[in-house]
């Protein structure tokens, strides 16, 4: 008899992926630069720890919203009882709000449109019980956030096939691949039932161009049946230009775009434009009302606290605060990816040129010792255990070109990513040197062997001689 479900025991989880196993190694052996100095630096979790003190000055500010006062009284009784999950009106429109003031307020969002969710996790895998059936597909450009492979599939059944992007044109979707993942769907048999794009991108750290934008759109109107699932969860970490355009600003700008306004649909979270993953705060945007209603229904299965909700729609209600805090920042990404992007060229490293996210595109190609998927794991194995870095090997993300790597910065001090770059400089002229040493010995053989074979030679051809 089985102990458990199929769905509780199948392997498609993801968690067996490089991206997970190196948190499991960097938890046995953490870095701490006074109990143990010589541990693992986390730099595969994309979280913005950079403006915390943003967020507690405005807490020591509003003592009241954090005691749970509303006009000094306590309001913790009306707050611990069940609320609808329909969610409070107060922090909807305080959310709704602050999407629009990310995107320059060149767009707006009807409250009663969106539905809240247990984080951008939560509503990604909610969209894709509402949109598809077991075996259904959703296309996803590489490469793509490790995370999708248990989001979108474990439970609901969904299929992901790839859109294969290359360093050729810096990972862009082009209409060719757009088409060729749509016939390699075919091929397997499977019904597409839409695009899922991360913008800004997880792991590029780059925003999507109106042109891909607009692909995406002629795309979803070609195919009747198909949607597009927009995750802006890094929408507010746009640092350097070009700026970030959101599929809601394309839509308004068509003039063709009524037929696919019920198709398209936007997730946000607020892990990481506010650094808040504990608080569990994430939505789906629609304008199809069926999806907002069924949506709806299903998030009673990982709501967000009435607690949570009542203090954030206060702070998100501040609008000189948000103001302040979007701006300052991206000023401090800005800096932080500044400050990674040094220490990697000192290192002889470079990666993909980014604007956005808590994270670089790094490009190892130079450091694996052949062209494969094998060489990117032994060099990963190196980095994690020798070097004493979690990174994210772009095989993790489905990238299909060995030697890239995630490395974030947004989760540490500045001390702490000196010393990670520092590591990594040390790693990097060590490895060249013992190349060069092993390229001087092989040299060096070789020379040995030729002396060798010529006096071997010369020896037989005075025995022919004397013959």
């Amino acid at each position: 008899m089985r102990l458990l479900s199929t769905k509780a025991t199948c392997n498609s989880h993801g968690q067996d992926s490089s991206y997970f196993l190196g948190w499991q190694e960097y938890e046995k052996n953490p870095y701490n630069e006074l109990h143990n100095p010589k541990g693992i630096i986390q730099m595969g979790l994309a979280e913005n720890q950079l403006s915390f003190d943003l967020l507690e000055s405005w807490l020591a500010k509003n003592p009241d919203v954090a005691g749970f006062k509303r006009d000094g009284k306590s309001i913790f009784r009306e707050l611990a009882l069940f609320q609808d999950y329909h969610g409070l009106p107060s922090f909807k429109k305080a959310l709704v709000d602050f999407m629009a003031e990310i995107r320059g307020n060149k767009v707006t969002f009807d409250p009663n449109h969106i539905v809240l969710t247990a984080g951008a996790t939560s509503a990604n895998e909610t969209l894709m019980f509402c949109l598809a059936e077991e075996g259904d597909a959703f296309l996803l450009p590489t490469p793509y956030y490790p995370g999708f492979d248990r989001d979108l599939k474990w439970r609901t059944g969904a299929e992901i096939v790839p859109i294969q992007c290359t360093s050729s044109n810096n990972f862009q979707i082009t209409e060719s691949a757009l088409k060729q993942a749509y016939e390699e769907a075919s091929r397997r048999n499977l019904r597409v039932k839409g695009v899922l794009v991360t913008n800004p991108s997880n792991p590029l750290g780059t925003t999507m161009s109106r042109s891909e934008l607009n692909l995406l759109v002629d795309f979803i109107k070609e195919k009747n049946d198909t949607h597009l699932i927009s995750d802006e969860i890094y929408s507010g970490t746009v640092f350097s230009s070009p700026g970030f355009v959101s599929i809601m600003e394309i839509l308004k700008e068509r003039n063709d775009a009524d037929e696919i306004w019920n198709r398209v649909h936007v997730v946000y979270s607020l892990s990481k434009d506010l650094g808040l993953p504990g608080f569990r705060v994430g939505a789906i945007y629609s304008e199809n009302d069926t999806v907002v209603a069924t949506a709806t229904k299903m998030s009673s299965f990982g709501l967000v606290s009435s607690q949570t909700q009542y203090l954030l729609s206060a702070m998100l209600g501040d609008k000189k605060f948000t103001r302040n805090y979007i701006v300052e920042n991206q000023k401090r990404l800005k800096r932080r990816q500044r400050m990674m992007v040094s220490g990697l060229q000192k290192a002889g490293i470079s990666c993909l040129e980014s604007n956005a996210g808590l994270f670089c595109w790094v490009d190892m190609r130079h450091l694996l010792h052949s062209n494969t998927f094998e060489a990117e794991m032994e060099l990963w194995k190196k980095i994690v255990y020798q070097v004493g870095l979690n990174i994210s090997p772009g095989s993790s993300c489905h990238c299909t070109e060995p030697g890239w790597f995630r490395v974030c910065f947004a989760n540490m001090s500045e001390e702490t990513l000196t010393l990670a770059m520092k590591r990594l400089k040390n790693f990097v002229v060590e490895s060249s040197c013992t190349q060069r040493s092993a390229l001087l010995n092989g040299t060096s053989k070789r020379k040995s062997l030729t002396k060798w074979v010529f006096r071997l030679s010369s020896r037989d051809h005075r025995e022919q001689e004397e013959r």
